[in-house]
């Protein structure tokens, strides 16, 4: 009997769960103890990170978590500059870069040469592409292929996890 789309194989069920289950218990619970190529200045404890960021940043930046879509200002940044990381001031992206993807968090086709770090991410059971601050580890978002040429990258950052300089 030829099985309805919606319903998996058991086989394929039970990969698919494994694989699932083997993320989330390999997650470190420090996701940035493991990484040794940081610049060892930025190797804080989680209290001297606390006391330098706001609560909000420091959810996103150290402990991966996403802010709200449109809640950040920085989503309409229109001005030429530099997006650095709110975490250490590492540069990230040009604003020549930055494109309005709808999604509410700011958007780039591309970072900055050696910016950022990435890795996969198993939050949602499906593997994403997460990137960091190559400098603090600060997690900045995800990467998906569904940006403007000539990537056909879309870098979406959480907009609390950087800060804005103008060319001067």
């Amino acid at each position: 009997m030829k099985r309805p789309f919606l319903f998996p194989s058991r086989r394929t069920f039970l990969m698919g769960l494994i694989s699932a289950v083997v993320g989330f218990f390999s997650r470190s619970t420090d996701v940035f103890a493991a990484v040794t190529s940081l610049d060892p200045k930025w190797r804080l404890t989680k209290e001297e990170w606390r006391s330098r960021l706001s609560l909000e940043a420091y959810k996103v930046l150290r402990e991966e978590a996403t802010e709200r879509p449109f809640s950040s200002a920085i989503n309409n940044e229109k001005r030429e500059g530099t997006f650095c990381c709110a975490g250490c001031d590492h540069p990230l992206f040009s604003s020549s870069t930055k494109f309005d993807s709808g999604t509410g968090w700011p958007s780039f086709w591309q970072p900055l040469e050696e910016a950022v770090n990435t890795k996969v991410d198993y939050q949602l059971i499906i593997p994403r592409t997460e990137y960091h601050c190559s400098s603090c580890g600060g997690h900045q978002g995800h990467v998906f292929n569904d940006g403007p040429q000539p990537t056909g990258k879309r870098y979406c950052n959480n907009g609390v996890a950087l800060t804005f300089k103008t060319n001067s």
